[in-house]
């Protein structure tokens, strides 16, 4: 028997030993045949070096291997031969006979040059365009005498009356206004007048103001904007300060959506990319925008870039904190190596395809992907332009390659 020391022993015994198992979990026990007493009576030790050179397999149990030609003692299958390529290392070439492809149902295909639309498919929140809100403060201490809005999210109107502020301020400055339209020149006038603007008070109420030779002492506040009203601090008879907001308006006729993109996606994102999104409140209408923003660093936990695309939305159906399905189009990339996305072998630690050689001969290959869209995945290196690759029965014979190899290293080793 050969000498064989232990590291190599326990190598085999571990690769091996899961194959053994199945191999005797299909061997029938009632009245077993010599053929299978052989295989039965074999140490785990002795099964493992029948493996380390295999010539003859059962094209269905695998398991089954001899030195030369025969039956399989389990279905009765003639044994196939198995030639490994001597020159291979991490993926041997394998040898297929035409009956065993067929059984797999092997299917192959060619590598080709093709263009693939770039385009990004994700889930976006919709939010208000910050640009465009409006965030009101006093300009000077006071009281809200009266509020003529009531609640957060009603609309307002641009110049719409929003309440009366009482300001001892305020009514100081209009008393200084007309003490300086009467009694002094104009240059004075128009220093007060200029500080009526400064404290808030619009130019059509100092107008009046002017006209009645009267102050007020309720000053009308108007709405600066058009839009929601997303925040409201004020109630009435409240005592408002300069560092107080108390009115937020938002104006939806645009929204921001937020989307994350992946690391891989990100090579080809740009601003003013166009995008389109659709909401589940509204089957079958979509809208059309742009890529407004792409943030300079990726969410340290999620590994996510965030971008913010920007849309119209004259009929204000888009509401904020709505989900949207959001696609961003990069346009074609053309003239580039492409192959079917379900040829492609990933495991987590490599990607590869299985290349069909002819005659029955099959080799897997590393290979790195681009872009995957539509059923097509782009192949940067390990393929050329008319190889032709299994996309159906390539998860066996990577494994069978595989095993080959382990094979051959231990035999190497030994």
């Amino acid at each position: 028997m050969l000498s064989i020391d232990m590291r190599f022993r326990n190598k085999i015994i571990f690769v091996l030993l899961p194959v053994f198992i199945i191999a005797c979990s299909d061997l029938p026990h009632d009245h077993p045949s010599e053929e299978l007493k052989d295989v039965l009576d074999d140490t785990a030790m002795e099964h493992a070096l029948k493996h380390l050179d295999p010539k003859y397999v059962c094209p269905m149990h695998p398991q089954i291997v001899k030195d030369d030609p025969g039956s399989c003692p389990i279905c009765g299958m003639d044994l196939v031969e198995k030639i490994i390529d001597s020159s291979a290392d991490k993926y041997p070439v394998i040898e297929v006979q035409n009956a065993v492809i067929q059984n797999m149902g092997v299917r192959t295909t060619t590598a080709q040059v093709d263009t693939i639309w770039k385009f990004i498919k994700t889930v976006g929140r919709i939010d208000y365009d910050e640009t465009s809100l409006t965030h009101l403060h006093p300009k000077a201490e006071g009281w809200m005498e009266k509020l003529h809005i009531r609640a957060e999210g009603e609309p307002i109107s641009e110049g719409e009356k929003i309440g009366e502020f009482y300001s001892p301020e305020i009514l100081s400055a209009q008393l200084d206004y007309l003490v300086a339209i009467q009694q002094t020149g104009p240059k004075r006038a128009l220093k007060a007048r200029n500080r009526l603007r400064l404290l808030g008070v619009k130019e059509a109420t100092i107008n009046r103001i002017e006209k009645s030779g009267k102050s007020q002492n309720l000053i009308p506040v108007h709405a600066p904007s058009s839009g929601i009203i997303t925040m409201l601090a004020a109630r009435e008879g409240m005592y408002l300060k300069p560092e107080m907001e108390f009115l937020t308006i938002a104006d939806l006729s645009k929204v921001w959506v937020w989307v994350d993109i992946f690391e891989h996606q990100i090579s080809w994102m740009q601003e003013s990319l166009t995008a389109e999104i659709s909401v589940p409140a509204f089957p079958g209408k979509s809208w059309e925008g742009k890529v407004d923003y792409i943030y300079p660093e990726l969410d340290p936990v999620s590994r996510t870039l965030r971008a913010r695309l920007v849309f119209d939305n004259p009929e204000q159906l888009l509401k904020a904190n709505m989900f949207a399905e959001v696609t961003i189009y990069g346009g074609p990339k053309r003239g580039i190596l492409v192959v079917p996305t379900e040829a492609v072998i990933e495991t987590g630690e490599r990607t590869a395809v299985v290349k069909a050689l002819g005659n029955g001969r099959f080799q897997p290959v590393d290979v790195v992907l681009g872009i995957q869209r539509n059923g097509k995945s782009e192949i940067l290196s390990g393929l050329k332009a008319g190889d032709e690759i299994v996309v159906s029965g390539q998860f066996l014979l990577d494994s069978e390659s595989s095993l080959q190899a382990s094979f051959m290293r231990m035999s190497e080793g030994e």
